[in-house]
């Protein structure tokens, strides 16, 4: 696993603005990426903010292999940092590094890396065969795989788990599906998962716009990386962090993730323990350019908070900061 395949930096201009209103209001230079990935959004900051230094974060090996390659080949030591976590480790790492107050901006890009997805042996998609992976770190053997999970857990776990990550109607169905052929043998593909899913639903509906396997897919590769435990744990933690003015930016790409990221911005509002202001009442998305030249955007949504040195209002938009990001 050493190609590390490429992958289309969601929202970019968007995210600049944002990060660069932050550095503007703060005086800061530091950011953070807390989602590296094949490192778009890290480099664009360290080019497009001079005297810029970003600290981002992964946990996916591959990611991490390839972003030391870069820093090095684009001349980046001391510019980028590369810290191998999961981003629910980085409060601490700032606690331990006394960073607080200190960012300007911190960035997160909720979406799964094309390289995962089209890395077929990492077993995040149905479009070939590969054994039911999803670990977003491989190399934890302490964190159950996508196959763990199926031939360990009941049938009504495996209903909620589908049902509750993947919005499937047909859960129950699924789920019983599953159990039934594990007790043949151990369900160990995504082509035998991708099956049961299709002949799961019924012949009339299984050529549609979504394939019957999309959903549970998408529950499987949430259940397995805890992905919207570490965002509800995580996102509360970072305001202590940002600067005075500093921004915090997450793109979502499903409904479950931008309900936590919008809850949780009220939530950091009302608290009242860190002033901020919610600069998005409702979620940017990509532009037309953008999505003529990446599909994968069509579903992102990028919500935006700043801290404040007074108390913001729950709903506030700051009208001439917001259309300044649109342009």
């Amino acid at each position: 696993m050493t190609e590390y395949l490429s992958h289309y930096s969601v929202m970019l201009k968007e995210c600049l603005e944002a990060m660069k209103l932050g550095s503007k209001a703060s005086g800061s230079l530091l950011f953070a990426d807390l989602t590296f990935g094949a490192g778009g959004h890290t480099f664009a900051l360290s080019d497009h903010i001079s005297g810029s230094t970003v600290y981002s974060t992964d946990q996916d090996p591959d990611a991490l292999k390839n972003g030391e390659a870069n820093i090095q080949h684009r001349g980046k030591e001391g510019k980028v940092h590369l810290l191998p976590m999961n981003f629910e480790e980085f409060p601490a790492w700032c606690e331990k590094n006394q960073m607080q107050g200190k960012f300007a901006g911190i960035l997160m890009d909720l979406g799964v890396s094309s390289h995962q997805f089209d890395k077929m042996e990492r077993g995040f998609s149905f479009r070939a065969e590969a054994q039911l992976d999803m670990r977003m770190n491989y190399t934890d053997s302490s964190t159950p795989t996508a196959a763990d999970l199926l031939n360990s857990l009941s049938e009504k776990e495996i209903a909620d788990l589908i049902f509750n990550y993947g919005e499937e109607r047909l859960s129950r169905r699924i789920a019983a599906r599953i159990c039934e052929l594990r007790q043949k043998k151990r369900i160990e593909t995504t082509a035998e998962l991708e099956d049961i899913c299709f002949h799961a639903y019924p012949a009339k509906d299984r050529h549609g716009k979504t394939h019957p396997a999309t959903r549970t897919f998408q529950a499987l590769r949430i259940a397995v990386n805890r992905e919207l435990t570490v965002l509800e744990d995580t996102l509360p933690n970072l305001l202590p962090y940002l600067s005075v003015g500093g921004v915090l930016a997450v793109i979502s790409f499903h409904s479950l993730e931008d309900r936590i990221v919008k809850h949780t911005f009220k939530e950091i509002v009302e608290k009242e323990d860190f002033p901020a202001t919610i600069l998005t009442k409702k979620p940017l998305t990509a532009t037309e350019e953008e999505l003529s030249e990446n599909s994968r955007s069509r579903s992102a949504k990028l919500r935006l908070l700043q801290r404040e040195s007074q108390l913001g209002r729950v709903d506030g938009i700051k009208k001439k900061r917001q259309n300044k990001i649109q342009q």
